[in-house]
C-alpha cells in the first residue's frame, strides 16, 4: 500500500522541477500531440506513418554519402527498392542533390521531398495529386 498521497502542499519530484519553468505546475491532464501542419495535414494517418518509415531509411543511407551526385543518389534510392519510375526531379543543387519520390498508391497522395547533402541530408513528406502524372501540390522543402 502506498502511504504517499498527492496534496497541494507536496513538493514536486526534483527531476520534474528541472523540466518545468519556475513557479509553474505540470499539467494534470495528458498532453495530446499537436495536429499536423503543412503537407502532413493533407495526409491520412496511414500515410503519415508510412512517410516516417521511408524518411528514416532514406536519410540513414544518404547521410553516409560523401559526394551526393544525382547518379549516386539514384543508385542509393534504387538499392532501397525505389524504381526509376518513382524517382522524380533528381537534380544537383551546388554540392547537394534534390529529389522527389512518388509513394502514391490506392488513391493516396504521399510523396517525399529529399535533400542529399551528406551528414545533413533530410527527407520530408509532400503531397502529390491523387491521380494522373506525378505533380506536387504541397511541400515544405528540406
Amino acid at each position: 500500500m502506498n502511504s504517499r498521497r498527492p496534496t497541494g502542499a507536496s513538493k514536486p519530484d526534483p527531476e520534474e522541477q528541472k523540466a518545468i519553468a519556475p513557479g509553474e505546475m505540470p499539467p494534470a491532464d495528458p498532453i495530446e500531440p499537436a495536429y499536423p501542419t503543412g503537407p502532413e495535414a493533407e495526409l491520412d494517418d496511414r500515410e503519415r506513418c508510412v512517410s516516417a518509415h521511408h524518411e528514416q531509411r532514406i536519410i540513414a543511407e544518404l547521410q553516409m554519402l560523401a559526394d551526393p551526385t544525382p547518379t549516386k543518389v539514384r543508385a542509393i534510392l534504387n538499392g532501397l527498392g525505389y524504381t526509376d519510375e518513382r524517382i522524380h526531379h533528381l537534380k544537383q543543387d551546388g554540392g547537394q542533390t534534390r529529389f522527389h519520390i512518388d509513394l502514391r498508391e490506392d488513391g493516396g497522395r504521399l510523396c517525399e521531398s529529399g535533400l542529399a547533402a551528406g551528414a545533413v541530408s533530410d527527407v520530408v513528406p509532400c503531397v502529390a495529386a491523387a491521380e494522373g502524372p506525378f505533380k506536387i501540390t504541397s511541400e515544405v522543402r528540406p
